[in-house]
């Protein structure tokens, strides 16, 4: 005879279920979490949601494979929390996977969360947030682990351009676990964290090579050196902060606008602006100081602060709305362009056309980086990605000349000829084929060779060329740009614009995608 159950012994079941689920792999090994300064995996969606906005998927989803003893394992939720909330009042959905739950090892059921989670994301048009911290996947499943990674690469891609992918590392990323990361938006890294696809032990069983696990795979080595994050933060806490203002900037999803933040409506001239840059044409300065004038409340989230640091990325608002900056760094490499800071000025273009952000260009530079090395690693493949992701970009382009902009240099920052809407110079602008030192030794060569005195006929051609070509009034007369501005007009300036071009509708060619230089 079968037994009844109350509905009150039914949900004491449940209750004691739930509890177990969310106890994951135990006090001790949330103990041992805490004890290397790390969370657990409940404790950072805790952080990163709003209060009870909360709704797990999956809860009681457990594995289906038997070999190796794992049909006796215990793995709460299968090792990641999956499922929805909301951060600042908007929705998101996340998985965050659970060290302590078999080293957060992702298995097919793991896998099948995670992409559930994704594709839930996709339909809904809300951002993804997806928290690493896994020993890689679970070897006793063998293929079906493989698999569930596949799915997850997948479902990556899918959401590419359509919602924002954002992914912390919290704990240990490697092998195939971290071409996830790598296929989202932006990545964030903590400095308790490692990423690698070979860890440190098989490099050196390979190829002799001795590394330690910070400077291979360290949140550092990926700013400094690789490239690949975008944030360094000391902690979980703030890794959280950091994606929480970081989604603080975005839309929702490809088919809506950033929403309007805290506007600052004091457009006024800001004085401060015309005395930032030196007197001498070749001495360095912070571009920062200027982002900073420019935007609401000097508020400007810096992305990949520490890698490529001869250009400036990030984003801020302008009377509330938000707006990616790209601008060249004259106190680093005098602001050239190179190999490293053509992929992060493309790449982040290329985010901020997919997700409606208008695109704000500061520009002050001298050329592309000469070199046997930077020819050789393919800066005209390089370089060609700011061209091709400017001239691809439909929303609102706005271009500010600051001082230099030469050669091909100037039209790879979003010149007039590759679709910028609206083009401002300061009167200290130099736009020109090249410097004009190098010009007259060019165009003077005959004059200052047959000259008495070389080195004074060489400095009256080289000023005759700077007052000739190496201004902005030359390019404003060909209509290349659109108006001379007092330093102190710019924000007001860009803020008119940017209302002008809110309405902004551009058709393109009818096609699947374009083919960019790789």
């Amino acid at each position: 005879m079968a037994i009844q159950h109350t509905m009150e012994q039914r949900l004491e079941q449940l209750a004691e279920r739930r509890a177990a689920v969310e106890a994951g792999g135990g006090e001790k090994r949330i103990e041992k979490q805490h004890a290397q300064g790390k969370m657990s995996a409940r404790e950072r969606l805790a952080a990163l949601l709003d209060e009870g906005s909360f709704q797990e998927d999956g809860a009681f989803r457990r594995n289906r494979t038997t070999t190796f003893g794992m049909d006796k394992a215990d793995m709460p939720a299968d090792g990641v929390v999956t499922g929805s909330g909301s951060v600042l009042g908007r929705p998101v959905h996340f998985a965050s996977q659970d060290f302590t739950v078999m080293g957060g090892s992702a298995g097919e059921a793991h896998s099948i969360k995670v992409t559930e989670a994704l594709k839930a994301s996709l339909m809904t048009g809300t951002p993804f947030v997806f928290i690493n911290d896994s020993g890689g996947a679970r070897v006793q499943e063998g293929i079906d682990s493989l698999s569930g990674y596949g799915k997850v690469f997948y479902a990556n891609v899918l959401l590419s351009g359509a919602v924002p992918q954002i992914s912390i590392i919290a704990g240990p990323c490697a092998g195939g676990a971290a071409y996830s990361p790598a296929l989202t938006d932006f990545i964030i890294q903590t400095r308790k964290a490692h990423m690698f696809i070979t860890g440190p032990g098989v490099i050196k069983q390979v190829t002799g090579e001795e590394v330690t696990q910070d400077d291979l795979g360290g949140a550092d080595a990926h700013m400094g050196r690789s490239g690949v994050v975008h944030f360094v933060a000391d902690d979980d806490e703030q890794a959280i902060l950091i994606a929480k203002k970081l989604l603080s900037f975005l839309p929702q999803n490809n088919t809506e606008d950033a929403p309007i933040v805290d506007p600052d409506f004091v457009v006024e001239p800001n004085e401060k602006l015309r005395d930032i840059l030196p007197v001498e044409s070749n001495k360095g300065y912070d571009v920062r100081d200027v982002i900073r004038e420019v935007v609401d409340h000097a508020d400007f989230l810096e992305v990949q602060a520490g890698w490529a640091q001869n250009i400036v990325v990030g984003f801020g608002r302008i009377v509330g709305r938000s707006v990616g900056i790209i601008a060249n760094q004259p106190s680093v490499m005098s602001g050239v362009l190179d190999i490293d800071s053509s992929d992060k000025a493309s790449k982040f273009v290329r985010f901020c056309n997919a997700f409606n952000i208008p695109v704000v260009n500061l520009v002050d530079v001298p050329g592309f980086l000469p070199g046997v090395a930077q020819e050789h690693n393919g800066i005209i493949r390089h370089g060609a990605k700011m061209l091709y992701a400017y001239s691809a970009a439909t929303v609102p382009k706005i271009t500010v000349v600051l001082r230099k902009a030469y050669g091909g240099a100037y039209l790879a920052m979003c010149s007039k000829d590759l679709g910028a809407d609206k083009v401002f110079a300061w009167p200290t602008a130099e736009i020109a084929v090249m410097g004009a030192e190098g010009a007259a030794n060019v165009v003077f060569r005959r004059e200052i060779e047959a000259a008495e005195d070389s080195d004074a006929k060489r400095a009256e051609m080289v000023e005759e060329y700077r007052e000739t070509f190496s201004t902005p009034y030359m390019a404003a007369s060909r209509g290349l740009v659109d108006d001379i501005i007092d330093p102190a007009d710019t924000r007001r300036q860009i803020a008119l614009a940017l209302e002008l071009l809110s309405a902004k509708r551009e058709l393109r060619p009818a096609k699947k995608h374009g083919l960019g230089p790789a």
